[in-house]
């Protein structure tokens, strides 16, 4: 019987997501939608490129979903439907009028696009931002698509995320529900191009040296990657050189890649494109979705909601946070990332008990249903927790030390050798992945890190088997004490769970969407499982605005905070942190000669002899939020 069960419940999984599939296909979207192209003006006359997909033979009112996007609203022409995305199935199905943008100066819309626009708190008459351009696109729509019922959300991930963002800013009365997911929120401190300050340099140089072409005029040709001439990403920016050397290939027409090299600190340019600082009065419910291995943009989720509830008490304001990559809660399969497995498909949990039951409450009028503040999968115990607020009540913070030898504990160093040492070259940076590859890896952050624990430039700490579960949830700070033989250095810190040696998942391979398996054979058995890692510019450490170099020699405190974590490390396993000065071409590298590194040559880069201290009298360590449960 119990097998008849299971297996019912497997049909019906399988039947929901053919469903789905189906209805996200352009055929079916053919059938039973209508699509009309528009030009919606703005308040200063410049024109955004619109397109309305409505429901044909749905009767009554209908709510609207908007995502205003700076990546195409393709395909182009009346009579052609897209594939939407998995999680969209749900709306279509019960007729939302969906709604896409091209955002001003991006495809088929008039105007000049300007990345991260600046928010505008005080438009005068025709002054426009893209708050400003929410409220006039979404006011076009309750007064001219006929059907709706007055009720419109935003959602969008990524950079749409930001236009998500910035629609909640728009303080439009018809806007009810806005769900940021993954929103782009600072380029200079956490998301896609900066952390604390380094250059994300893999990501960058992919994404701008096509995303950043100047586009003259509205048209419906997208622009042309770079011609990478091998496919050995390690290979391909290391034999390219400096970021001046890199600039060169990128070539003069791109403006933001100047722009980026033009403000190399956290200065009044970077402060403007922050739209943290704004997030206030905000009238629309909010919905914050991320993914705790996101590499683009899992610093914009947390820092939007905290945000958003600090400056706005008492508005409904959540947060979810899955176990994905970049927008993989929108697709169909989210059982897994890299080798890693979550033993159910989160990305389906998510869209039918948080995502869709939002926004049908908010614009349709369903009952609404409890959503917690906080929804956040945990891995290593692979379960969905909920909290009335995060950090989560009930956090400890407990400083675990750097132990000599290699050890890691709660206890402070009482004696032993007080430093360990490792020579930080930057002619062989450490690689951030171990196999070749082409652009940056999707599942990098739960990647297996014995490759880095092998080199030595890469130091190694552990706690012994742990006697019970330990779950972290929340920042992450290190505390290191260093003494460096140049005037600047990288600091990369990696928490990591390693799995006992006899570990095994077991089971048949699973495929995944991107070509790439869970095998079932990959060697899980003392497996170090990167939980969080984070890169500090060390020249930063006193001010993002004003560097400083280091004293060569001097011991150091070298302090940040690394993006929030959601991980039970189990009875049986280790805690290991890593301690390194590259991580190559996630990051650029650092000539660990204090200077402008966007305009150093190949004379600055010199290696680093590193000290990292754990003594009594300099005890470096890292603040872990453990969760009482």
């Amino acid at each position: 019987m119990l097998k008849q069960i299971l297996a019912f419940f497997v049909a019906m999984l399988a039947f929901s997501a053919s469903r789905a599939q189906q209805e996200s296909e352009p055929s079916w979207l053919h059938e039973n939608y209508t699509k009309t192209e528009v030009q919606i003006p703005m308040r200063d006359g410049t024109r955004l490129f619109t397109v309305v997909y409505a429901p044909k033979n749905a009767p009554g009112q209908h709510p609207i979903l908007i995502e205003r996007t700076p990546y195409s609203c393709a395909p182009y022409g009346e009579g052609l439907f897209p594939k939407m995305r998995a999680s969209f199935a749900h709306y279509l199905r019960k007729g939302y009028i969906i709604v896409k943008q091209d955002v001003r100066g991006r495809w088929m819309s008039e105007g000049k696009f300007v990345d991260v626009r600046p928010y505008n708190p005080a438009p005068k008459k025709n002054e426009t931002d893209e708050s400003t351009d929410t409220y006039d696109t979404i006011d076009w729509l309750v007064k001219n698509v006929k059907g709706n019922n007055g009720n419109v959300g935003v959602s969008g991930i990524s950079y749409p995320g930001f236009y998500s963002t910035m629609a909640a800013l728009s303080h439009h009365p018809a806007l009810k529900a806005v769900s940021p997911q993954a929103p782009v929120t600072d380029w200079f401190l956490g998301d896609d191009f900066h952390h604390n300050g380094a250059f994300m340099l893999s990501d960058a140089f992919a994404f701008y040296s096509g995303f950043g072409k100047p586009r003259p005029y509205p048209t419906t040709e997208g622009p042309t990657g770079y011609p990478y001439p091998t496919k050995d990403n390690y290979k391909f920016f290391l034999e390219a050189g400096t970021l001046p050397q890199i600039a060169q290939l990128m070539g003069d027409s791109i403006a933001f890649w100047k722009d980026l090299y033009g403000h190399p600190d956290l200065d009044a340019w970077w402060k403007a494109r922050n739209v943290r600082p704004h997030l206030q009065k905000l009238r629309p419910a909010m919905l914050v979705v991320g993914g705790t291995f996101d590499a683009e943009d899992c610093f914009g989720a947390w820092a939007t909601y905290k945000a958003i509830e600090k400056q706005n008490p008492g508005i409904s304001n959540r947060i979810v946070m899955g176990p994905w990559y970049h927008g993989q809660w929108s697709t169909n399969d989210g059982t897994f990332l890299g080798n890693v497995k979550f033993g159910a498909n989160t990305a389906e949990w998510y869209q039918e008990n948080i995502e869709h039951p939002f926004f049908d409450h908010y614009l349709l009028g369903s009952p609404e249903k409890a959503i917690p503040e906080a929804t956040v999968f945990f891995t290593g115990e692979n379960q969905w927790l909920h909290f009335d607020q995060w950090p989560a009540a009930g956090i400890t913070e407990k400083a675990m030390y750097l132990q000599p030898g290699g050890g890691l504990s709660f206890s402070k160093p009482a004696s032993g050798k007080e430093s360990s040492r490792y020579t930080s070259d930057p002619s062989k940076p450490v690689p951030y992945v171990p196999e070749i590859h082409h652009t940056r890896t999707i599942s990098y952050m739960t990647d297996d890190q014995r490759f880095a624990a092998r080199r030595p430039d890469v130091l190694v700490f552990q706690t012994g088997v742990l006697t019970e579960d330990m779950t972290l949830a929340g920042p992450v700070v290190a505390e290191l004490l260093a003494s460096i033989s140049t005037t600047d250095a990288d600091f990369v810190v990696k928490v990591i769970d390693v799995f006992p040696d006899d570990f095994s998942y077991g089971g048949p391979d699973a495929p995944t969407a991107h070509g790439r398996y869970v095998s079932a054979t990959y060697p899980m058995g003392g497996y170090q499982m990167l939980v969080r890692g984070e890169v500090m510019r060390g020249k930063f450490r006193e001010s993002f605005e004003k560097p400083v170099p280091f004293v060569p020699g001097k011991v150091t405190p070298v302090k940040f905070t690394l993006p929030d974590v959601a991980h039970t490390f189990q009875k049986g396993h280790r805690l290991m942190i890593q301690v390194q000065s590259s991580w190559f071409p996630l990051v650029d590298r650092n000539p660990q000669t204090f200077t402008d590194i966007y305009k150093a040559g190949p004379e600055a880069f010199v290696p680093s002899d590193i000290q990292i201290w754990h003594s009594a009298a300099n005890a470096s360590r890292i603040l872990l939020p453990v969760l009482s449960k």
